[in-house]
């Protein structure tokens, strides 16, 4: 808008040199005249190139051909405006009574160069030859002027910025300001294309001479870009940048922004304040989109290396059913095999820091719905961090932490807890995978690093566990095949009801590898270990489970390879594990019969054993006691034992002896 204001200033100031001289001098030296002025005026060069006339009917005023205006001396562009034609008429009776009072200016066919250089600097940004220059109306009491209307027609902007190297063209421009009197207000009207995309404005600033000298005074301005509108209504200055009122937004239908198809329209408002140091405040700020209205306040400040968010957004609900589902109109059409390739552009996260505090009684994704939502993000040097203190997910709990990382590449990590979570819709959102139904908790801990979804999800890594409850295994009726042996007990319809499923397991380079799956089912039982391809989206698992378990032979085991794609995976007799398993069992039956054997065996021989030891030890008690009784001189008699009859010597033997000493004393 100031560059618009500058250069009405500069046509304006042409147009007074030009009335001036008139009908005193002729066109060439008015046109020498004029260049002099301007170039005075903003230290660049005004060229004429076609003839300047003097014009009487319809209108007194000027006439000009081609007229050129320097670029900026950094600039190798070329001219920094360049017109057709140039019209100028005035108000006779007011230039008779000493006052110059321009009716129309017109500046016809201008092709208009903005360009920023690498450093900051504007061509916009003008520098007088002779001192500052002066606004139109005079500062030392000679007469004033005013000017009724300022045209451009047909007129083309061009916006070149070094900085970030972007080219914008802006054509078909027409534009009109009214300005009857330059202490009183001054009306805009533009309208253009860009893009193939048409730009309407109109504004009216109060005080006109006062907004030009920078003071700050009531403003408003509308904007609208084909049926989307925007607008402020407050007060503004162009000095300082400060502003002050309410803003608004309008879009019926977000596809005329470049959107998805589908996803409506979006209303905004809030009362906005722009400090004279920069920093914009948002308060009582509301959006709608679809459904959906949240409300909240924002402050935004850009005194540091990046501007800085610090905002509260809250709602009874957030509708963003249309961006989850891609359009919402009509079916979506099926989605290509594997994970996108695309590159993810996460340069936003660069653009702000931010702390923003998020509070939804739901969010509705379309594929997806939340609720209540409690978490807080925060943004710093191209990193973001969401914290969920508190979500709800398909009847469950999600909480924990996802990091988004763009500081030396993108990456993305993060430590999330499931409890309790339906787990038919999560994984059917997540993954694609409708092959499980029920509730279920899990902890994960994963990172991924790469430019798209697929190098991230071949780059995964992590750990994790999962406790499935009570549920059913879609499409395939476990127990149905291992008692019948018939694979023909898959499809729709046909399902496993388990009790549990546990287990842990890792993830390296995209694939999920576990070794310790259990299913537990009133029919069945089941171990399972293998790998989940998650980059190629596959599976190779192998699941043995047990038919009737606790019946004679432990129930009927039948292993199962599950391998292929995860949208439709494909499940198979292990006939090679099967011929394993069944030699496994006949090889335990004959270890356990020879053992069985083999003890029997040891322990005839060692009751033999123990028998002849017993023989021997009777023996050798006999022969001693037999020559125990040769040399004492005992002689058994029938049917005495050696011992009985040695005995009787000894006792015999004893009584002599006692008598005699008896006998003696």
């Amino acid at each position: 808008m100031r560059w618009l204001f500058r250069l009405i200033g500069v046509v304006l100031s042409l147009a007074v040199l030009a009335v001036a001289a008139l009908f005193l001098i002729p066109g060439e030296r008015l046109a020498n005249l004029a260049a002099q002025q301007v170039t005075a005026a903003t230290g660049r060069s005004l060229v004429f190139t076609g003839e300047v006339r003097p014009t009487i009917w319809p209108h007194l005023g000027v006439t000009t051909g081609e007229v050129m205006l320097g670029n900026a001396e950094w600039s190798s562009a070329g001219p920094m405006i360049q017109a057709e034609a140039l019209e100028i008429a005035l108000d006779l009776r007011a230039l008779v009574g000493g006052e110059i009072a321009v009716r129309r200016v017109a500046v016809l066919g201008p092709d208009i160069l903005l360009e920023r250089a690498a450093d900051g600097r504007a061509n916009w940004e003008f520098r007088p030859a002779t001192g500052p220059a002066q606004p139109p109306a005079a500062r030392d009491g000679s007469a004033a002027f005013t000017i009724d209307t300022a045209e451009l027609r047909r007129g083309r902007v061009t916006l070149i910025d070094h900085e970030n190297g972007t080219r914008q063209v802006f054509d078909d421009i027409d534009a009109t300001l009214g300005l009857p009197d330059l202490a009183g207000p001054a009306e805009l009207t533009l309208a253009m294309r860009h893009d193939g995309q048409t730009i309407r404005a109109d504004a009216r600033i109060e005080r006109f001479a006062d907004a030009l000298a920078g003071q700050v005074v009531p403003l408003r301005l509308n904007l609208a870009l084909g049926q989307a509108q925007a607008g402020f209504e407050g007060r503004a200055g162009l000095g300082d940048g400060a502003a002050e009122g309410k803003v608004s937004l309008s879009v019926p239908d977000l596809a005329t922004l470049g959107a998805a198809p589908g996803i409506g329209g979006i209303t905004a408002s809030a009362q906005l304040t722009v400090a004279p140091a920069g920093s914009v405040h948002l308060r009582d700020a509301t959006l709608s989109l679809g459904a959906g209205r949240v409300t909240g306040a924002a402050d935004i400040t850009l005194d540091g290396p990046r501007p800085r968010i610090v905002a509260q957004i809250a709602g009874d609900r957030l509708d963003l059913t249309a961006l989850g589902a891609g359009g919402g109109a009509g079916p979506t059409p099926p989605a290509a095999p594997g994970w996108p390739r695309g590159p993810i552009d996460a340069s936003a996260l660069g653009l702000a820091d931010a702390e923003i505090g998020l509070d939804f009684g739901a969010v509705d994704l379309g594929m997806a719905r939340a609720g209540p939502v409690r978490a807080s993000l925060v943004i710093d040097r191209s990193r973001a961090v969401l914290s969920l203190r508190e979500v709800g997910l398909h009847g469950g709990r999600l909480g924990g932490e996802l990091v988004l990382n763009n500081r030396s590449g993108l990456s993305a990590g993060g430590d999330l807890r499931l409890r309790d979570v339906a787990l038919l819709p999560l994984l059917s959102d997540a993954a694609g995978f409708r092959r499980i139904d029920g509730k279920g908790s899990a902890d994960l801990r994963f990172l991924a690093v790469g430019g798209s979804v697929d190098a991230m999800m071949r780059s995964l890594s992590g750990e994790g566990r999962i406790d499935l409850g009570r549920g059913e295994i879609l499409g395939f009726d476990l127990a149905g095949i291992l008692r019948n042996l018939d694979l023909s007990y898959m499809g729709e319809g046909r399902r496993t009801i388990y009790d549990a499923i546990s287990g842990s397991f890792t993830i390296a380079d995209g694939v999920l590898r576990s070794e310790d799956l259990r299913l537990d089912a009133a029919l069945v039982e089941a171990t399972a270990r293998g790998a989940v391809d998650i980059g190629r989206r596959t599976l190779d698992m192998r699941l043995v489970p047990v038919a009737l378990p606790g019946q004679d032979r432990g129930g009927i085991r039948v292993p199962l390879l599950i391998t292929g794609a995860w949208e439709e995976p494909r499940l198979r007799l292990d006939m090679q594990g099967l011929a394993d398993e069944r030699l496994r069992e006949e090889r335990e039956r004959l270890e356990q019969r020879a053992r069985e054997e083999a003890e029997r065996a040891l322990d005839e021989r060692l009751r033999l054993e123990r028998e002849e030891g017993e023989r021997l030890q009777d023996a050798a008690r006999r022969r001693a006691e037999e020559e125990a009784a040769r040399r004492l001189g005992v002689d058994a008699g029938e049917g005495e034992r050696p011992q009985d009859a040695a005995r009787r010597r000894l006792e015999e033997e004893a009584g002599r002896r006692l008598r005699g000493i008896l006998g003696g004393n």
